[in-house]
């Protein structure tokens, strides 16, 4: 993490780092001391535990997590993460209350949260669902990142195994990506997407 902030890096980003919390504190009671001081990022799937999270409170000055589902059957399905959406939603507003909206300084993410979501086919993901939980549970302000880049790859061409598989056999049409941000638009959401 020293050597990142030498080499003047804005932040240190842990990916996924759900399953290494412990080692991630540990680093930080070191680095400090020696003069860490650039924000530390906390990037994930969304699908963390509100315990593990609350370890972190005053550690972490940005929090990046996916809101991929709306519904819990298609995370099952698509993710093998039972209860997703319920997980997920105590986990953002566990994040949000530690950090708050994103705040930007001269172009830099310096201390929030951005909340990633993934425009997927046949609107799998249930776009309107994962844009009213964030903005009548967290933030109007909040910063959405509504995302364009699905691509079929992997399992996503067994589509013969259900019909959510089959919706993930090709990329999202414009008109899918437009409709996940008036999503967002329509429950007062401005942030993150053009």
């Amino acid at each position: 993490m020293l050597r990142l902030q030498e080499r003047g890096c804005h932040n240190v980003n842990f990916v996924s780092p759900s399953h290494v919390v412990p080692q991630i504190l540990r680093a930080v009671t070191l680095a400090v001391p020696r003069g860490l001081n650039i924000p530390l990022v906390y990037n994930s799937g969304g699908y963390d535990s509100v315990e593990t999270l609350r370890l972190l409170d005053g550690v972490i000055d940005i929090y990046m997590p996916d809101a991929k589902y709306g519904r819990d059957d298609v995370a099952l399905e698509l993710s093998h993460a039972p209860g997703y959406t319920g997980c997920m939603q105590a986990a953002l507003k566990e994040m949000h209350r530690q950090v708050g909206d994103l705040e930007v300084r001269d172009g830099i993410a310096v201390r929030g949260m951005i909340i990633r979501h993934l425009v997927l086919p046949g609107n799998l993901a249930n776009s309107e669902m994962v844009m009213k939980f964030i903005a009548e549970e967290l933030s109007r302000d909040s910063y959405v990142n509504v995302m364009a880049q699905y691509h079929p790859a992997w399992r996503a061409s067994e589509g013969g195994r259900s019909p959510v598989f089959a919706a993930l056999q090709r990329p999202i049409t414009a008109r899918e990506y437009r409709y996940a941000v008036s999503c967002a638009k329509e429950n007062g959401l401005t942030r993150g997407f053009p």
